[in-house]
C-alpha cells in the first residue's frame, strides 16, 4: 500500500511528530510505502510529492513547523482543483492520504472524501477549536509560550506601573488567551465568545489602583470585540477560506484604556511566537498518539474518520460531524478565570 501525507493550514508544534509516527509504524508494522506531499493541497494539485523513509524521519521529534512545508490552499477555489487532486492521487498510485489540518483543511478533506478520495485525518490547531476532541496538538505549546510571555510582561508592567497588553491568536476562540491568562496571572482575559466592555475593562484596573496595585496585564484574543462592535482586521483582504487577517485589538484597547484613564499602556503582539520552536513533552506525545492511530485506521480502511482525544484516550470520530462544528470556550473556566480580573 502507498500512503500520502500532508499538513494544511497553519503550521503547529507537533506536525513533524505527526509524520514521523505515521512514517515508522507503517513501514515498520505494515510495510507500507509512504511519501510526503509538499505544501498541502497544493501539492496535490501540482503533485508535488517526495518519498519519506526511516532516515528522512530521524531527528524530527522535537522540530517544529513543518518538513513538508503548508499552505492555506482550498482546491475548490481553484477551477478544477478538486479534479487535479484525484488524478494525481490515482496517476501516483496512492492508496490513502493523511491529513494533518484544521477546519478548512479538514473540510476539504470531508469533500474530497464524498468524492472518492480516501482519506484519514489528524486534528491540528493552535486554536483548540475543532468539535470532537479534547485536545489538538500545538495548542499546549501556544499556551506555554504566551504564558512565559505574561510571566516576562508582569516584571516590566511593574516596574513601569504599566498596563501591558499582549493580543494572542484566536480568531473565533479564546481558548489560548483563557488558559493563558490564567495560568499567568492576568487581570483580565478579553475572549470572542464574550463582548468586552471598555469601561468594565478600566474598572478592573481601577479596582487594583484602589488595592496600591499600580500595574495590570490584560490578554486579548485577536478575534475578542467590544460589545456591539466588529472584527479588527489588520487588512481587508481573505484567504481562500474567507478569513479575514485578524490583527490589532490590542492597540485599539490600549489607545481606549489611556482615553479612559491617566495610565501608560503599552501592547504586546505574541503572534506567529506561538506557532515557532519546539512543541512541549505534551504535543510530542499527543501528536505521536494521533500519528500511530492515523496510519492504524489507514490500515483497518476506516477512512472518512478524523483521530480524536477523548477522556485521554485515542478514538476516532466521523469527519462529516466535525466539519462545520466549533469548540468553543468552556464559559464555567471562564468565570473561574473572573475572580482574579481586577
Amino acid at each position: 500500500m502507498k500512503v500520502g501525507i500532508l499538513s494544511g493550514g497553519g503550521d503547529a508544534p507537533g506536525i513533524n511528530a505527526v509524520i514521523r509516527a505515521v512514517v515508522r509504524k507503517g513501514i515498520r508494522n505494515y510495510g507500507y510505502e509512504i511519501v510526503g506531499i509538499r505544501d498541502g493541497w497544493r501539492g496535490l494539485i501540482e503533485g508535488k510529492l517526495i518519498p519519506l523513509d526511516l532516515e528522512a524521519i530521524s531527528g524530527m521529534l522535537p522540530r517544529g513547523g513543518s518538513i513538508l512545508g503548508t499552505s492555506r490552499t482550498n482546491p475548490f477555489k481553484n477551477e478544477g482543483g478538486a479534479q487535479k487532486i484525484l488524478k494525481n492521487v490515482k496517476e501516483n498510485g496512492l492508496d490513502a492520504v493523511v491529513v494533518i489540518g484544521g477546519e478548512d483543511t479538514l473540510g476539504v478533506a470531508y469533500k474530497l472524501y464524498e468524492m472518492g478520495l480516501p482519506c484519514v485525518a489528524v486534528p491540528k490547531t493552535i486554536d483548540n477549536d475543532l468539535a470532537g476532541t479534547d485536545y489538538t496538538f500545538g495548542f499546549n505549546t501556544a499556551v506555554h509560550i504566551a504564558t512565559e510571555a505574561l510571566d516576562r510582561l508582569h516584571t516590566t508592567a511593574e516596574a513601569h506601573h504599566r498596563v501591558i497588553i499582549l493580543e494572542v491568536m484566536g480568531r473565533y476562540t479564546g481558548w489560548i488567551a483563557l488558559e493563558a491568562g490564567i495560568a499567568g496571572g492576568a487581570d483580565a482575559i478579553l475572549i470572542p465568545e464574550k463582548p468586552f466592555d471598555i469601561d468594565e475593562v478600566c474598572g478592573y484596573i481601577k479596582q487594583r489602583q484602589n488595592r496600591g496595585r499600580t500595574f495590570s496585564l490584560i490578554v486579548v484574543a485577536e478575534g475578542a470585540k467590544s460589545k456591539g462592535g466588529e472584527e479588527i482586521v489588520y487588512s481587508r483582504g481573505v484567504d481562500e477560506f474567507g478569513h479575514p487577517r485578524l490583527g490589532g485589538v490590542g492597540y485599539y484597547l490600549g489607545k481606549e484604556i489611556e482615553k479612559c484613564m491617566d495610565i501608560e499602556t503599552r501592547v504586546v503582539v505574541l503572534g506567529h511566537l506561538q506557532r515557532g520552536g519546539s512543541p512541549t513533552a505534551f504535543d510530542r506525545v499527543l501528536a505521536t498518539r494521533y500519528g500511530i492511530a492515523a496510519i492504524d485506521l489507514v490500515h483497518k480502511g476506516q477512512f472518512g474518520r478524523m483521530v480524536a482525544l477523548q477522556r485521554n484516550r485515542i478514538v476516532s470520530v466521523l469527519l462529516k460531524d466535525v466539519i462545520g462544528k466549533r469548540k468553543t470556550v468552556d464559559l464555567t473556566l471562564y468565570e473561574v478565570s473572573k475572580v482574579f480580573f481586577g
